[in-house]
């Protein structure tokens, strides 16, 4: 029994001590600004609610939220899902379905996830990119304000301001050598392709010109972002 007492104690002691170096885990990574039907997992996302990596954000068909998280702003579209995460103490998001902008006022500030695919500011100068996903290997890539690096592994390529890509990852023979038929464009210029064919992608036009004063105002505030 004396034994047994002892093992007991040890155990809680234990606990007792681990606790706080598990809890540092969870650090928060930003605040929700705006909230209008979304959730961060099976909960409705609040205004001034804190939000840590690892939180899976969704919205409903006519929903979108907010989240500021340090130098940065994220934005999640209507019927879209992502997660956040922390790397190293700097916020990003995986998008898996949808569309998000981001809003970054340095080249560290955020990260946007697709796949293997990683979207940031390629400047410390003001940015906003956005992300749509089209499916499992495909997306668009805008870039609303500054540019943006688009990597896959140890693959860069520059988005400059104004310019939008549709881009496929790993892949098949048959999407390389299709070129520009089916980029989604009437008249799309030639497909780049990336060394080692870890993905291809089409120049593409933007034409919501509105959109962009629109999402600039929303994810800017007086101090940046």
């Amino acid at each position: 029994m004396a034994r047994l007492r002892a093992f007991l104690a040890t155990v809680i002691s234990l606990s007792f001590a681990l606790s706080p170096v598990m809890g540092a885990n969870s650090t928060a990574l930003g605040t929700v600004v705006y909230s209008d039907g979304a959730n961060v997992g099976a909960t409705g996302a609040s205004v001034g609610s804190t939000v840590f990596g690892g939180d899976k954000l969704s919205t409903t068909q006519t929903g979108s939220v907010q989240v500021r998280a340090g130098a940065a702003r994220f934005l999640l579209a209507k019927a879209s899902i992502a997660t956040l995460v922390d790397e190293a103490g700097t916020p990003g998001a995986n998008l898996s379905t949808g569309s998000a902008t981001f809003s970054t006022a340095n080249a560290k500030a955020f990260a946007m996830h697709f796949s293997s695919a990683v979207i940031r500011a390629n400047t410390d100068m003001p940015t906003i990119g956005q992300v749509t996903v089209l499916g499992p290997r495909e997306l668009v890539v805008k870039s609303l304000r500054g540019s943006l690096s688009f990597t896959v592994d140890d693959d860069s390529r520059i988005v400059p301001e104004g310019a939008a890509y549709r881009v496929i990852l790993d892949p098949t023979p048959e999407e390389e050598a299709q070129g520009p038929a089916g980029a989604g464009s009437k008249n799309p210029c030639p497909p780049i392709k990336a060394g080692r064919s870890k993905f291809i992608w089409y120049a593409i036009a933007i034409t919501a010109v509105v959109t962009f004063f629109a999402v600039h105002a929303a994810l800017e505030s007086p101090d940046r972002p």
